[in-house]
Order: C-alpha cells, then sequence, then structure tokens
C-alpha cells in the first residue's frame, strides 16, 4: 500500500523530521487560503497521485501567485495525470500540495528498501538527487552508494557517515544527515514499510538537510497492526478490479492480455501465465485466490475477472492440497452457473480428488473445457480466446 507525498510528510513529521511547510487541498478555491498561510512571494503546486515523474508530466510548478496557484490546480483537479509510471491512463487528480518554497544548493537520493539478495535491509543514496535512481544505476553505477543493515545491530552512525561522506556532505550537514537516516531507518522499522524514499533530499543553501518529496509504501501483509496508516489507502489510484479483489482479501493485478487466469498459489499463477505466454497467448491478470479457496472465493474471482472487458476466455489452474478438487470443481460450477460466464471456461485440476473434480466438471452440462495437464490446459485456453 502507498502513500501520497503529503500523507508521507506527514509520517516524517511524527517522527520530527522537519520537512517544507506545506497545505493539501482538494479544490482549487482553497489554493489563495494555502497562499496567505504559507507565506512568501512563491509556491510550488504538487499533484498527488501514486507514481514517479509527476514533474516531467506537468504536474509539478512553482508559481508566483495565488492566481497563478488557482488555474493549475483547476487544470488537475479531478483529471488524470499521465506519467511514464502510470501510462497510458494516468491516475486521478484529487489532491494537490502547496508547499512553501526553499534556497536549494544540492539535491540529492535516499531510499530505505528490503534487499532481497542479501535478505536484509539496505540504504541506497547518490549526489545524483531529483533523477530516477534505475538512470542513474545504468548510466553511472559508480554515483550509487550503499549500505547493509545488520539485523542483530540496528543501522549503525559509521554507516550513515560513511553515506554521508560519499555524498559530499561536510561540517554540520553530515551529523543532520546521520539523525535523518537514523531516524528513517526507526520509521522503516516501526512503521511496517517496504520502502522509504527521499529524491530529492536537499541541502539549502543555509546548510539544513530536508526531504523535498517522500514516498513510502507499507508491506501489505502488516497493515493489520497500522491501522492508523491502512485507513489512509487511496483505492483511487489502483485499478477498480484490484479494489474489489482487496475488499474481498483476493489477490489480483490487472495485465494487458485476454486471457483470465484464476489459480490458487503465486508460484502457480506465474508458472501459469508463463506458460499462456509459452503458447502464444497473454494473461490479463494476475489473480491468487488462496489455498484455502472455496466456493464463494471462486464466484467473486470470477466476477473480478469478468469485469475486464478484454477477457475473452478463462483459465483455472488448481491445486488441491489444502482443499479437495471435488470441493473446488462444485464451487467452479456454481460460480459459472450465478455469474453467468460467457466467454469459454478451461479447467485444470490436479491434487486431492483431482479424478473426482473432473468428472463432476464433465458431468455438469456446462461449457467446460477439461485439461489434464497444464500445458494442454494453457494451449487450450490461448486456442479458446481465438
Amino acid at each position: 500500500m502507498n502513500l501520497h507525498e503529503y500523507q508521507a510528510k506527514a509520517v516524517l513529521r511524527e517522527f520530527g523530521i522537519p520537512t517544507p511547510r506545506g497545505v493539501a487541498i482538494s479544490a482549487a478555491d482553497q489554493c489563495a487560503a494555502a497562499a496567505t498561510e504559507l507565506g512568501g512571494e512563491a509556491w510550488v503546486i504538487k499533484a498527488q497521485v501514486h507514481a514517479g515523474g509527476r514533474g516531467k508530466a506537468g504536474g509539478v510548478k512553482l508559481c508566483r501567485s495565488a492566481e497563478e496557484l488557482t488555474a493549475m490546480a483547476q487544470s488537475l483537479l479531478g483529471g488524470r495525470l499521465v506519467t511514464y509510471q502510470n501510462a497510458p491512463d494516468g491516475q486521478p487528480v484529487n489532491t494537490m500540495l502547496v508547499e512553501e518554497t526553499l534556497p536549494i544548493a544540492r539535491e540529492l537520493y535516499l531510499s530505505i528498501t528490503v534487499d532481497r539478495a542479501a535478505e536484509r535491509i539496505g540504504l541506497v543514496a547518490s549526489a545524483a538527487g531529483g533523477m530516477e535512481i534505475e538512470e542513474v544505476a545504468a548510466k553511472s553505477p559508480e554515483m550509487i552508494l550503499r549500505e547493509t543493515v545488520n539485523p542483530v545491530t540496528g543501522l549503525m552512525d559509521y554507516q550513515g557517515r560513511n553515506l554521508a561522506f560519499g555524498l559530499g556532505l561536510v561540517g554540520d550537514q553530515i551529523a543532520a544527515f546521520v539523525k535523518l537516516v537514523k531516524t528513517c531507518y526507526r520509521i522503516f522499522m516501526e512503521r511496517d514499510l517496504a520502502l522509504l524514499e527521499i529524491n530529492p533530499l536537499v541541502v539549502t543553501t543555509d546548510g539544513r538537510v530536508l526531504p523535498l518529496d517522500c514516498k513510502m509504501g507499507l508491506d501489505d501483509n502488516a497493515l493489520y497492526r497500522q491501522k492508523a496508516l491502512a485507513e489512509l489507502a487511496d483505492f483511487s489510484q489502483i485499478d477498480p478490479k484490484e479494489a474489489e479483489a482487496h475488499t474481498h482479501n483476493v489477490n489480483y493485478i490487472a495485465l494487458n492480455g485476454n486471457i483470465g487466469c484464476m489459480v490458487n498459489g503465486a508460484g502457480l499463477a506465474m508458472a501459469t501465465m508463463d506458460l499462456i505466454k509459452l503458447s502464444g497467448g497473454m494473461p490479463a491478470n494476475f489473480l491468487d485466490v488462496g489455498g484455502g479457496a472455496t466456493a464463494q472465493s471462486v464466484a467473486q474471482a470470477f466476477q473480478i475477472i469478468l469485469a475486464d472487458p478484454n477477457v475473452k476466455a478463462v483459465l483455472i489452474n488448481i491445486f488441491g492440497g489444502i482443499v479437495r478438487c471435488d470441493l473446488i470443481a462444485e464451487g467452479i460450477i456454481q460460480a459459472v452457473k450465478e455469474v453467468g460466464v460467457k466467454v469459454p471456461v478451461v479447467v485444470r485440476l490436479e491434487g486431492t480428488n483431482a479424478s473426482q473434480g473432473r468428472e463432476l466438471l464433465a458431468n455438469s452440462g456446462l461449457a467446460i473445457i477439461a485439461a489434464n495437464d497444464l500445458n494442454e490446459a494453457a494451449r487450450r485456453a490461448v486456442e479458446a480466446a481465438k
């Protein structure tokens, strides 16, 4: 789950990290009051969407009058902002952040995330702030600084200093940076984050080190113990089908193909999508109904899959372990009848009571195509979609 910039900065301030003063607005007529509250002669207004590249897409602008702020808000609020990360459809702009301007001397990059190769928390920093870090890593890998955190000791002061020296910070900036990094690490751990990214982290002309932007992503598996942050979720920023799946505790990710996939188990789902592609087709989604799939969850999954008008066939690939295949077959039959599926449905069952499950499907009287193995299932789904 991602937070908007203004929400992430509120978390930073909660932990004592200063940020530029700002006001979140949801209507253009709030701009004048925001400018008055912040004071000054110029302000930055930023569209709040869960995507990077807002500046290049016209979602960030320096304004020198309340009228200019209002015009910018009117042009974006209620519309969709398309960036390189969310193209082609973009995401809706429901909130904008008006902030004070700062005298910037340098722009840096800082992030904390899970280093899956090292199986530890990793820090990444770079003097090339304000740029896409992937581009920096590809073109100038020597500019990427890394530190890996020992889970026993936690983040150590010397690791923060290593990054500060590598970034060319001097004097009081070093101590300020180390303090900021250690606090960010504390936020990462205490708020169960999967990502904390500050880009850019700026050094002002008077020597302050401040986060000009901030992105936070929470580990969905920990939302049950981060209830205050979970309430900040903005489901308008994701595909409506994904939002619906979230309410039913179904793991769904929309893709661009025409073969709907319903599988129990993430690894099996990935293998199923690979075989569809290998057979000449394109999956329309990733959908994992979980190991304890039921007739109800299968019916809900059908509804979510069929909400995509691009779906021309559905491939169900279930391995009966925790739940028997005959019960899954009964659920599929019930779901097909309830939902009123109008596209071909290919089913591959394997595991406990698989033969009984296949027999139930064959005798159901429904237009369900049974497959004996996954390769055959993928091939027949691709043929059906054509």
